[in-house]
């Protein structure tokens, strides 16, 4: 929720929902700046806890207003949250890789799943990107690597994970939009990173192709992107009706980093985002949006994530005229923070050369009342 308000600012320059997503951003940092909340510790996973990064990079990257308390920029607690995550590699089973879960005590433990690898994979790629530093870009390809050498990604397909009492042996082969979009994205920003390398392209472009995965679920709905693990049988959960936001809002950002993917990018996303439109018409406020968008209309089924995804893809036709991320001398950094995380910080190199249901008569939540149900999904570990 917090990353899609903040490229709704950077693509509007409409500051209404600053105050709030600062606010919500800068509510689970931690006491070590990391974003390891001891209230969450019997709930967070490596997942959640990157999709904090995947906000703060953001902000970081878009020059965001930087916090105005705990002397802190947002990098620095992206790298932060990198540290810690980086510690937990572990290459007791499968050669390497990071759990879903951080504690022991916690279901998923023992599961070393694609979007935890996946979201350190990207964070990585683009703190290299911004940093310059070696480190992240080196931790990038080994995490790749390792994704598809434990049998996690096959021909461009990402696999949601496999479980390490087996030495990830047989991979769970259920495919989920935002694995796919996380990985797209992370590759884009490396083409972006080597100057245009011949690999970091044929990678790019193999993850776009196996988006086609994600559009198209009847002959009548060309283009229209869903969730095909659960959209169409109706089993989504409330994270999953999120996830096909995050597709949406990495595919657009891919067009900033990899232009050669504007084209498909533009047709697949801007067909969707008419049918997003169109479920966005829900009672009684007229703007309220569905989950399926091949119904030609709003379909009663409401909340966070759907609106989170609708408004991922709609506002995402503005990027072409928006500012690429930046690197790290473009933006106004803080002064060196005394509060870093204990980890240690990889050695910087130089800066890299600029080369993301309601039944009928019910009355619909408005915009400032969805904020204020992910503030208190936020506040209950939820990963929006």
């Amino acid at each position: 929720m917090w990353g899609s308000l903040m490229d709704y600012f950077h693509f509007t320059g409409d500051p209404t929902y600053n105050n709030v997503t600062t606010q919500a951003l800068l509510s689970q940092v931690g006491p070590d700046y990391d974003y390891m909340v001891p209230v969450h510790a019997k709930d967070e996973g490596n997942d959640d806890q990157a999709f904090w990064g995947f906000a703060t990079m953001s902000a970081a990257e878009k020059d965001y207003p930087q916090p105005t308390t705990g002397n802190y920029s947002w990098v620095q607690l992206t790298e932060n949250l990198w540290n810690t995550q980086v510690r937990r590699w572990d290459t007791t089973s499968c050669n390497g890789g990071l759990k879903w879960q951080i504690f022991p005590f916690n279901n998923g433990y023992d599961y070393k799943n694609s979007v935890s690898n996946g979201a350190f994979f990207q964070l990585s790629a683009r703190l290299a990107r911004f940093t310059g530093n070696q480190t992240y870009l080196d931790w990038a390809e080994k995490s790749y690597e390792w994704l598809w050498n434990v049998g996690l990604i096959e021909d461009y397909h990402v696999f949601d994970g496999s479980d390490d009492k087996k030495n990830c042996s047989d991979a769970n082969k259920i495919i989920w939009t935002y694995n796919g979009a996380i990985m797209l994205y992370g590759s884009a920003v490396l083409y972006n990173y080597t100057n245009g390398s011949a690999l970091w392209e044929s990678r790019t472009q193999g993850f776009l192709n196996a988006t086609a995965n994600f559009f198209s679920p009847y002959d009548n709905s060309t283009n229209i992107m869903y969730e095909p693990a659960c959209e169409t049988v109706n089993t989504c959960n409330t994270d999953q009706y999120s996830f096909k936001g995050y597709l949406a809002r990495f595919m657009w950002a891919s067009t900033l980093m990899a232009p050669f993917t504007t084209s498909a990018v533009t047709t697949l996303l801007t067909d969707s985002s008419k049918a997003a439109a169109e479920a966005c018409s829900g009672p009684s406020d007229g703007v309220t949006c569905g989950q399926h968008w091949y119904y030609g209309g709003y379909d009663g089924n409401y909340g966070v994530g759907q609106q989170m995804s609708a408004l991922e893809i709609i506002q995402g036709l503005l990027i072409s005229g928006t500012v690429p991320p930046l690197h790290s001398g473009q933006v106004h950094l803080m002064t060196p923070s005394t509060t870093t995380s204990a980890a240690p910080v990889p050695t910087n190199t130089a800066t890299a050369t600029p080369t993301k249901r309601g039944a009928g008569g019910r009355v619909e939540p408005s915009l400032s009342m969805w904020i204020g149900m992910a503030v208190l999904m936020m506040a209950c570990g939820g990963k929006i």
